[in-house]
């Protein structure tokens, strides 16, 4: 069986030194991430006839790797901030990160925005850092009313905008990038390829899936300037709702809020980790996944990438990957203020069942004052369940109500 034939080319400074590089490699590592984590490249080189040079920190470096077969993937331009020589035998280690970890990044910030868009936000930030500006049509319309950086690092600036609208921030090749997180777009709104993983591909997989505690929903509560009242919105389902703290000023906000936090939690509820003895260097954070040859509910479920590692070294190039579940948008409701069912203290549902003939009724609660649902059911099961499930909901109801008077 003829094996592929990995390839790889890095320029320094511009300059070609793939030919100078190829007979002393020992291994290149390199780590994508999707967050505001950098991309992260370490190349180890032999320099047993101690005749490399040492590189200045803050060299740049743009690697590309892939087959011979099928040519190389552009990953991009890093900036050398470590250097360290050691042996015996004697190795040369270079490690280099994008721009998000630049001092200007770390540096505290005073500032405010006002009467904007988020896409304008980033695009400031952008130009303060001398990067282009890639930011998702998705978010770039988005209303900020006022935000304030108070003392805050650009870095820490971007990790919470990312957290409060569910986006990834990143430096790409000199660009800033700013992409909701559970998508798979570029930053101009194409959708990205799906790649098909099969799992002969692989030598190694683990799969992870945890109910316990799930929840079914976020619930954010936001104060009602206009009524005085202090309201709340649920993006999911009520029930075992996470409930978030913060009590936004406004609606607009508290939406955001519960649908970013509702999409966090539900891509975490599946991990699959893979290893492919094949790499793909076409694999990049935010790559939709389809697996094919693992058990049903993993083959079944749609994949996203949140961490990519390749790694290039005599044993050929590898690829091993982090993939969480994708989500859709969230749908995000208002909650009731007034008890749509005043004085109800239980639910009735009635049975019929078309073979024996029985018929009869269900009682979910207290029989004083019950509400009788419309529909007739076909079992005494089914009449139980529907009972039970509307009376919860009206409970629900009230506690979620009686809570958001709590805070008037």
């Amino acid at each position: 069986m003829d094996y592929p034939i990995p390839a790889f080319k890095i320029t320094l400074d511009g300059l070609d030194i793939t030919a100078k590089f190829a007979p002393r490699l020992v291994s290149l590592d390199l780590t994508e991430c999707r967050s505001d984590s950098a991309d992260e490249l370490n190349i180890t080189l032999s320099d047993t006839d101690g005749q490399l040079a040492l590189p200045s920190k803050g060299a740049r470096i743009n690697v590309q790797i892939g087959w011979q077969a099928s040519g190389l993937v552009d990953k991009g331009v890093f900036t050398v901030d470590e250097i360290e020589h050691s042996g015996t035998p004697d190795v040369l280690t270079l490690r280099a990160r994008t721009a998000s970890l630049i001092d200007t990044f770390r540096q505290p910030v005073e500032r405010s925005f006002h009467d904007t868009t988020l896409g304008a936000v980033i695009e400031v930030i952008a130009f303060q850092q001398e990067l282009k500006a890639g930011i998702a049509e998705a978010l770039r319309g988005v209303k900020i009313a006022h935000l304030d950086q108070t003392r805050e690092s650009d870095a820490a600036f971007l990790r919470r905008l990312g957290k409060k609208y569910d986006a990834a921030a990143t430096v790409k090749n000199d660009t800033l990038l700013f992409m909701p997180a559970g998508r798979s777009k570029t930053a101009s709104g194409r959708d990205l390829p799906v790649i098909q993983i099969t799992r002969n591909l692989g030598d190694r997989h683990r799969y992870h899936s945890a109910e316990r505690d799930s929840y079914s929903g976020v619930r954010v509560f936001w104060h009602d300037d206009r009524h005085g009242l202090r309201r709340s919105v649920v993006a999911g389902a009520p029930g075992n709702s996470k409930r978030l703290r913060t009590t936004y000023a406004n609606e607009a906000d508290a939406r955001t809020a519960a649908v970013a936090e509702w999409q966090r939690i539900q891509r975490g509820a599946a991990t699959l980790e893979l290893s492919l003895a094949i790499g793909d260097p076409a694999l990049i954070p935010q790559s939709p996944v389809e697996v094919v040859g693992f058990k049903t509910d993993i083959d079944n479920q749609d994949w996203l990438t949140a961490k990519v590692r390749h790694s290039l070294s005599d044993a050929g190039l590898t690829t091993s990957i982090e993939l969480e579940t994708r989500t859709e948008e969230a749908e995000v409701e208002r909650e009731d203020q007034a008890d749509p069912d005043p004085g109800i203290t239980g639910v009735v549902a009635k049975w019929r069942d078309k073979v024996s003939k029985k018929q009869g009724e269900q009682l979910a609660g207290s029989r004083s004052h019950p509400k009788t649902l419309p529909h007739i059911y076909t079992s005494k099961q089914s009449a139980v369940r529907s009972a039970k499930l509307e009376w919860v909901k009206i409970q629900e109801r009230r506690e979620i109500i009686a809570e958001n008077r709590e805070g008037e």
